[in-house]
């Protein structure tokens, strides 16, 4: 019993101890002698910090905090930031429900304030000196403060979260090349719909960084909320990325039926198609010829389309006539190889026989040679004329809206240009195939080849 009566005694005389101790504590920091208070506190956590709890943190906490925010007196305690940090999250963690910050209100709080605040001040310096991670480190500080403040609603205002800093955390993690960590902090701005002039680049992040991740789910939950909030943003283009760096050539090909079919695709959207469906023939090289001139077909459909949508559309327009003149200068490839291959036999043809047989059997194996040329040409003929003449229809379709447009931009200059240029070729190309035989209509055709060349260069 005397013994227990001697411990009893004993933890009395320190609990008493430490109440005096706690007392110079918060003397010396109530009248902002920080510096003292600072002494006080390190001596009690010294002796015995486990037995502090929660009550030593939220005092180390608060007078660490109280010189970090103090710009003269910070100087003279390197690392009291990190240090002010550390105790107030033991203090957190000791203390979720917050009771002895809400006991001393409303000053109980300043702590949070006085990290949040310096925090702040030293991110943008840092951030101004490009330091990323390290002003990342310092936006993460703000914007967990700032939270547990408005969470708690410490201030007056309706603010649930510090935008600001939560913006300038997801630039430093992207320009820290940490794309993962800033997609994180932009979502939470995201999903709250932010918006604003300084807002708008981060939904194209998020929409960027889903493509790239393959996340569908999230690609179109935030290329909805950038459509939502942002509807003048070249949002299409975003949709058609994630399909052609993440969908197959079969789903892509359906997507495009079926949203063609349902009348909803814009004039953008039959653009960008287009453009996916031109390019099939340099990703996907294992297919056939006759397989990727049809998606040559169907990328001058979607620039059809696009245009049907928008008649001024030269960009569209253009687009056709080059697919046609690509497709017409394939056939007359192998028109004039025909040709080539027919000259050669004649040219190498043995003089005739004159055994009677032996010329028949001669003249019988040419033919076998020749006819297959003549008859390929035979074939060709009518697709290669018909190309020519929609490549012609297409061309001409843009150089006529351009043709008198003033102020006409870098890219419309190289479209008319190049117009003039495809024009007269297209057009010697008829105007020699009725050589010597229809002179009217060679006349008609040189006049034109004439009218498009002497435009060469001029815009």
């Amino acid at each position: 019993m005397k013994k227990l009566l001697l411990l009893t005694i004993l933890a009395v005389t320190i609990q008493a101890v430490q109440a005096q101790d706690f007392k110079k504590v918060q003397t010396a920091f109530l009248i902002n002698k920080f510096p003292d208070a600072k002494t006080e506190i390190d001596k009690v956590m010294a002796a015995d910090p486990k037995a502090q709890g929660k009550e030593g943190w939220f005092w180390k906490a608060r007078i660490y905090a109280a010189i970090y925010a103090d710009t003269t007196l910070r100087t003279k305690y390197p690392g009291i930031g990190k240090s002010a940090d550390e105790a107030l999250k033991k203090y957190i963690e000791l203390d979720p429900a917050m009771a002895l910050v809400k006991e001393q209100q409303p000053r109980g709080a300043d702590v949070f304030f006085d990290m949040y605040k310096t925090s702040f001040s030293d991110a943008i310096k840092v951030f101004n000196q490009k330091k990323w991670d390290e002003a990342a480190e310092f936006f993460m500080q703000t914007v967990t403060y700032s939270d547990y403040i408005f969470k708690n609603k410490w201030t007056n205002t309706n603010y649930t979260f510090d935008t600001t800093a939560l913006l300038y955390l997801g630039y430093s993690y992207q320009n820290a090349n940490k794309p993962g960590e800033s997609a994180k902090y932009y979502g939470r701005l995201a999903d709250n719909k932010v918006a604003g002039e300084s807002y708008g680049d981060i939904y194209k992040f998020l929409v960027n960084y889903y493509t790239t991740t393959k996340n569908e789910e999230q690609f179109k939950k935030y290329l909805a909320l950038g459509r939502e909030l942002y509807p003048k943003e070249p949002w299409d283009e975003f949709e058609i990325d994630y399909m052609d760096k993440n969908l197959t050539l079969a789903q892509k090909t359906a997507l495009y039926d079926k949203e063609d079919a349902a009348g909803t695709m814009s004039e953008v959207k039959y653009l960008q198609f287009g453009d996916l469906f031109v390019n099939v023939k340099n990703k996907e090289k294992s297919l056939d010829s006759v397989t990727q001139q049809s998606y040559l077909l169907k990328a001058a459909d979607a620039f059809k389309k696009a245009f049907a949508k928008n008649g001024q559309n030269s960009i569209a327009s253009f687009n056709v006539g080059v697919i046609y003149y690509n497709i017409y200068g394939e056939y007359d490839d192998k028109y004039a190889a025909n040709i080539r291959a027919m000259q050669a036999l004649n040219t190498n043809k043995p003089p005739a026989d004159k055994d009677p047989k032996k010329k028949a059997a001669a003249d019988a194996k040419f033919k076998d040679q020749m006819d297959p040329l003549k008859n390929a040409n035979a074939g060709i003929e009518k697709p290669l004329m018909d190309n020519l003449d929609y490549s012609i229809e297409w061309i001409e379709k843009s150089y006529n809206i351009l043709k008198g447009k003033a102020d006409k931009s870098k890219i419309e200059k190289s479209i008319a240009n190049k117009s003039v240029d495809f024009l007269a070729n297209l057009y010697a190309y008829k105007r020699d195939r009725m050589r010597g035989k229809d002179p009217k209509a060679f006349d008609a055709y040189d006049a034109k080849y004439k009218e498009f060349d002497a435009l060469h260069a001029k815009y």
